[in-house]
């Protein structure tokens, strides 16, 4: 994940009242916006906390974003890039590449502005949308295709349930996360691909279709 360098292009945008302005200035209230959505959540950021950590007057963010929701919302979309998606030929170390991956500095960032807003994500459909878009959607994407391509491979058999192995992680990372206070470090996502990703994955596929009759019960 990285943080563009401003959104809509060009050295100058234009606020509400059609005076220009310096995108450096919002670039410098977007990270801080982020950075306090990862430090103390959303809850609990506020307009004079950014003001503050951005080293710049109240007003000079109203003049950009109408209320937090909005900057929160301009900020999130302010990031670019979906995770490199690694192809080294074998699953395990296409799962490791991922553990990795998601456990950078970076990784780590964009976890924690998700769990950040986990509290607003209930209430508000736009934030909800906007995390769906810019944080889950990639990485389910980038799990998938490693599958995959595992399938294709003939490492996997076809027939999984691509989503659902996709999710595995995050929620096994989410469990860790609440039980310990801490998210994941690089040995125990490789531990988690290794003993639960990677078994299921290479397991045959044993979804039961519906109507599909087991021990002369039908199902479905």
């Amino acid at each position: 994940m990285t943080r563009d360098n401003g959104a809509g292009g060009g050295d100058e945008l234009r606020h509400r009242g059609g005076r220009s302005r310096d995108s450096s200035r919002d670039l410098a209230l977007r990270e801080a916006a982020l950075d306090l959505l990862a430090e103390v959540g959303y809850d609990r950021l506020t307009m004079d906390a950014v003001a503050a950590r951005a080293r710049a007057g109240k007003t000079t963010i109203y003049r950009r974003w109408q209320d937090k929701a909005e900057l929160v919302v301009d900020s999130l979309n302010s990031l670019k890039g979906a995770p490199d998606i690694p192809d080294t030929g074998s699953l395990r170390q296409d799962l490791h590449a991922l553990a990795e991956e998601i456990t950078s500095a970076e990784g780590k960032f964009g976890a924690r502005v998700t769990v950040g807003m986990v509290s607003a994500l209930a209430r508000d459909a736009e934030l909800r949308q906007v995390i769906r878009e810019k944080f889950m959607a990639p990485r389910m994407t980038g799990f998938r295709e490693v599958f995959e391509r595992a399938v294709a491979r003939g490492e996997m058999s076809d027939g999984h349930d691509l989503d659902l192995l996709a999710g595995l992680f995050p929620a096994l990372a989410l469990q860790q996360l609440v039980m310990s206070g801490e998210l994941p470090d690089t040995e125990f996502a490789r531990q988690i691909m290794d003993e639960a990703v990677y078994p299921l994955a290479t397991a045959p596929a044993a979804r039961i279709a519906t109507g599909a009759t087991a021990g002369g019960k039908t199902y479905g």
